[in-house]
């Protein structure tokens, strides 16, 4: 038998074995509605869901939506982003979180694009442990309305900067609270966000190390417009709409915008 022959069948055993993974993790990875978790996530064999997908997609790549399709809850815990360009990239979560970011302290996370869809009775659209920063560009997330189930729930365990654009946030319990765990300052940014029809609460701070920015952000339709508890901050730049809520409550404080 052949040295290079050897050397082939030592690796196939070693992979059929599970002692080496069958696909190395690329820096791209692609998701299709009718792709497959068993394929490598390539853009010719792409995967079937995010889950599948963020196995095979190396630190501070990405996953790419292929075409329409719903692709399922994920929990990321290393950075890399989710993007879906021209295509809908959904997540349907009855009853559970859309996806939850546990990641390093030093982690970044982009969300672009994509469709967050509760059933009525989901926990979170998105719930942020852990992350250095998390950029959500262009997301629907509606109807997380199991308890307090809320649209972007950010309870960061150390510093986390969080910023949200161009955004619906819509009919669930809460829109997007802020309540660190930790003693880190926690910060969000809201920029042309839209937050209407929760059944309970628009945007919410808690704590002394919560702090809000509210750019260019329409709040309507809410039990409550806008609420900051424990001494924590709500800042508005001045060109924002709250109204129509039952109470639209205020922000902290309002500076210009430079």
């Amino acid at each position: 038998m052949s040295k290079l022959l050897k050397l082939v069948l030592a690796a196939a055993a070693l992979v059929a074995a599970g002692t080496i993974p069958a696909f190395a993790q690329a820096t791209r990875t692609w998701v299709s509605g009718v792709g497959d978790d068993a394929n490598p996530c390539s853009r010719t064999a792409p995967c079937k869901t995010f889950a599948g997908a963020i196995s095979k997609t190396a630190t501070n790549g990405e996953i790419s939506v292929l075409d329409p399709g719903g692709f399922g809850a994920v929990t990321i815990t290393k950075s890399i982003s989710i993007i879906s360009e021209g295509s809908e990239g959904s997540i349907l979560a009855c009853g559970t979180n859309g996806i939850i970011i546990n990641a390093l302290s030093t982690s970044v996370i982009n969300l672009h694009g994509l469709f967050l869809e509760g059933c009525g009775n989901g926990l979170n659209g998105i719930r942020i442990l852990s992350a250095a920063a998390v950029h959500i560009r262009n997301c629907l997330i509606r109807g997380f309305q199991a308890g307090t189930g809320t649209g972007i729930d950010i309870q960061p365990s150390s510093a986390a900067k969080v910023f949200v654009s161009d955004c619906a946030i819509s009919k669930n319990t809460n829109g997007i609270v802020l309540n660190p765990s930790g003693a880190g300052a926690a910060t969000a940014v809201l920029k042309r966000v839209v937050i209407d029809g929760n059944t309970s609460i628009g945007v919410r701070t808690v704590k002394v190390n919560a702090t809000m920015f509210l750019d260019d952000t329409v709040i309507t339709g809410n039990q409550v417009g806008i609420s900051s508890l424990q001494s924590s901050s709500m800042i508005s730049f001045g060109n924002n709409a709250v109204m129509n809520n039952v109470a639209n409550g205020s922000p902290t404080s309002t500076i210009p915008k430079l």
